[in-house]
């Protein structure tokens, strides 16, 4: 098969190896058949779209919604390159996942409202499939409410018209969202078990997310839950788009 692709854009090294290996984990893929580039550390070259079977967009420390003059160059730099990367992405109807991030990267490229609106805390929270995502193929073999690992200061307001609402919570309208057949964004983490949460708030812990002498709370709260169904969609992604 030919490979998948995964953009991220964690800076430090033991978040973006955890959040690789739990794609790796998950997707049941072997490392050659997840190229990983790191867009915080480097320039986004050049893709031949065609070598690949499916981009998928990690989570990030950027806020897509926060005031450009509050956005670092090289945030500014991976918005752009994101960007112009949908536009060919949208244009072919890609295979396209991208989990929490990808919710303001596809969302804000397709007329979404993305503002601060329905942030979540770190945390388990109860995902509910709408009846469209009960009969969505990247959705196959799920319960209408599950449970998911979702943590995010921004969300989608307001869809636009043409896209499909797959899922929701009670605190956010919008955890996931189609464009056209193939291209999908969450705001939860399919990734994300409750031991890979822990390992993020330990090394997020003085990052500014939450007060570092909440972190030990947090972790114990992560534990209280247990996420197993958000991991199939990572696993139908790669069924379905392995070519």
């Amino acid at each position: 098969m030919k490979p998948f692709l995964l953009l991220a854009s964690r800076a430090e090294d033991a978040a973006a190896e955890d959040e690789y290996a739990a794609y790796l984990r998950y997707g049941q893929l072997a490392p050659e058949q997840l190229h990983r580039i790191r867009l915080e550390s480097a320039p986004l070259p050049d893709l031949d779209l065609a070598g690949y079977s499916g981009v998928i967009v990690g989570g990030s420390p950027f806020t897509s919604s926060d005031p450009p003059d509050q956005k670092s160059a090289t945030q500014h730099r991976v918005e752009r390159e994101l960007a112009a990367l949908l536009d060919r992405l949208v244009d072919l109807d890609f295979p396209f996942l991208g989990a929490c991030y990808g919710v303001g990267t596809l969302g804000r490229h397709q007329g979404a409202v993305i503002d601060r609106t329905f942030g979540e805390q770190l945390g388990g929270v109860e995902i509910e499939l709408t009846e469209a995502g009960l009969s969505d193929p990247l959705l196959q073999g799920m319960p209408r409410r599950f449970t998911a690992f979702t943590g995010h200061k921004e969300a989608c307001t307001t869809l636009p018209p043409h896209a499909v609402l797959l899922a929701s919570s009670q605190a956010c309208p919008v955890h996931m969202f189609r464009i056209r057949q193939n291209l999908y964004a969450t705001q939860f983490h399919p990734e994300l078990d409750a031991e890979g949460l822990v390992t993020r708030i330990d090394i997020y812990r003085n990052a500014g997310y939450f007060p570092p002498e909440s972190a030990e709370e947090l972790m114990a709260h992560a534990r209280k839950y247990t996420a197993t169904e958000p991991m199939k969609i990572l696993r139908n992604f790669v069924a379905r788009y392995a070519g």
